[in-house]
Order: C-alpha cells, then structure tokens, then sequence
C-alpha cells in the first residue's frame, strides 16, 4: 500500500516525502513541476537511499491522474497541489480558483472512486481571515482576506461535505502556518520560480546579492516594529506532522483540524535580523505600501495537534534560519545542474 503525495516535488511535499519515507511509508509522487524541479527527485533519492516513483503529470487532467489509481495500490493520499502565492492570487484569481479546485475535485473523486479512504489536506492559517484574538485555535471564526485562502476554505468546505457522506474516508486538515528552513543536508529546500512572493527566500536573495534591497510591505501595523508579524515553522518540523498525522489517521475522528505552528510570532525586521546574523550580511530594505490581503498579525494555538498527534514543533527560528542559509550559500541557483555535473 502506498501514499499518493499530489505536489510531492514542492517544497513541503519534497520534505514530507523524506519523512514518509524514513518512517517507513511507500510514497507515489505525481507533480507536473509547475513549481518544482525534477532534479529535486534526485536529491530524494540521495537522501533516502531509496528509489521515488514519481509520474510527471498535471492533476488538472484527470484521465491522466486515473491511471496513477489503475496502477498502484494507494492506501492514502496527501495532496499539495496547488498554486500558493497571497500576492499573485490577488492578481491572478480566476488562475488559482481553476488550479487549486480542480486538482482538489480530480483528487477526491478518484479517492472515492477507487476506496482511498484516508486523505490528508495541505490548508492554510490564511482561512482564519483577520483573527479578533491571538494565539489562534482550530475552532476560530473562519473567513479570508484573498483568493489563496478562499479556494483553501473552499476545499475545507467540500472535505466537510464529502467527510458526511463517506462512512469510511478518514479526512486530516492541517492548517499550516508559515513553513521556513531547510533540510540539513542543504540538498533540497525551497526554490520560487523568478522573483520570491515569500519573506524567506526573497531575505536569502538579497543577502546573497541577488537581490538588491528588501521591500517590506508596511511599517504601520500595530506590532512591535510596525511590521507584520508572522509564525514560522521549519518545514522539517511541518514534514513530520504530516507523518503523524498518517500514523494516527485511523484513530481520528472521520474529521480532523489540527493547526501546525509554533505559537510565536516574529515581525519582518525580526526576522531580517535572524537573517543577518546568520549570512554575516547587511540587508538593506525599503517601505512599501502594505501589500492587499495582508494582516498585521498570525500565529498559532498548536496544542490540539501536540494533545491528539503528539506532534509538538522542536527547531526555533535561529535553526530555521541557519537551515536556509545553508540550502542558499550551498545552491545559490536552486536545483539547476551545471552540464559536467550531470555527467559525473
């Protein structure tokens, strides 16, 4: 039996497939590499020791995803698929509407069709909208402030319907909050197409002079810097949940939410700092007008997911930075391969 991972080549879903694969899971990776890199299969197989069958394909495409089912024995599915950018969302929404949708829809009505009854769903802290208190519980008021978070509560929405129909499928929402880091080898880490929609990657850039300056999006918010502040999560200790949650799913409820964060929230200029100290480098930045669909504060109540899962994130921000440094210094161009080094 097997564990379909949709996206498996992304950022997350690379990370998660590591930590499936080290906890003894067989994983199936289908990911058309809208953003991701084939040479990061690669990179997998080098850390896991293991051979990763993977299917290039779009999930968009269902006639093509259906004879992934046809194939293989898939017990569980974790899907990642989607399009993730708050920003480009604003500027692109029928984009992500049709992607992150459709994908979902392809996904569940295969699941059903060919009894995959456990599914494990990638959402967003983005659903809580602009929560009225802090830290934030699984229970809040759910609304958005852009098209990323509607089509994630969307999709919660269609889980909940299908979840109440199907005696047997086993649903886990995991609400993430801001995934930063690495892995240790510095073998695979994240890597946005041209110029960074996140915090993270665009700092590394400019600390590694590929970039000129940090434009922080408003300094008028009421935090402690005026910046937003934000609760990252290293993706190593965001990986892990997914396993957890897989571990236990048959234990659950037929429905569970479960939020993964640390529960402390760092503002930019924070988080700037940390990147300082760790490149050994100055990062100069601009103020910009604050960015639509942003909001001032986010971070999270995990304790659900540490009392149920015994799930609990363990690396603070200075390993979370450290991690992306070392994934930046040591991959300056990301996963593209010089020609001789494909040939070794």
């Amino acid at each position: 039996m097997a564990v379909l991972v949709a996206g498996g080549a992304g950022y997350i879903g690379s990370h998660t497939c590591i930590e499936l694969i080290n906890s003894g899971y067989d994983v199936i990776i289908v990911d058309n590499f809208y953003n991701s890199k084939p040479e990061v299969i690669n990179r997998l197989e080098k850390i896991t020791g293991k051979s990763v069958k993977t299917y290039e394909l779009d999930i968009c495409d269902c006639d093509l995803l259906e004879e992934v089912f046809k194939d293989n024995d898939i017990d569980s599915i974790i899907h990642f698929a989607a399009y993730k950018a708050v920003g480009e969302s604003v500027e692109k929404p029928i984009e992500y509407y049709n992607n992150n949708l459709k994908t979902s829809l392809n996904l569940f009505t295969l699941a059903k069709k060919y009894k995959v009854n456990s599914f494990i769903f990638s959402s967003s802290a983005t659903v809580y909208g602009n929560p009225k208190s802090l830290p934030i519980k699984e229970d809040f008021p759910l609304s958005t402030t852009n098209p990323y978070g509607t089509t994630k509560l969307m999709i919660e929405s269609m889980l909940m319907d299908i979840g109440k129909l199907e005696d047997s499928f086993k649903i886990v929402i995991l609400r993430y909050f801001n995934p930063v880091g690495a892995h240790k080898s510095g073998l695979i880490g994240e890597q946005p197409q041209g110029i960074p929609n996140n915090l993270m990657p665009y700092l590394l850039k400019v600390a590694a002079g590929q970039l000129s300056e940090l434009h922080v999006f408003g300094d008028d918010y009421p935090t402690i810097d005026g910046t937003g502040v934000r609760d990252y999560i290293h993706v190593v200790d965001l990986a892990r949940g997914h396993v957890k949650a897989l571990d236990n799913i048959d234990e659950l409820e037929k429905i569970s939410i479960f939020n993964l964060g640390t529960g402390r929230g760092y503002s930019v200029l924070e988080l700037k700092d940390e990147v300082e100290k760790a490149s050994g480098k100055k990062i100069p930045y601009v103020v910009d007008e604050r960015r639509p669909g942003d909001i001032a504060e986010c971070y999270a109540d995990a304790s659900k997911a540490n009392k149920v899962l015994g799930w609990k994130a363990e690396r603070g921000i200075t390993e979370m930075v450290e991690d992306s440094w070392k994934w930046q210094k040591e991959n300056p161009r990301g996963y593209e391969v010089e020609m001789n080094e494909i040939k070794k």
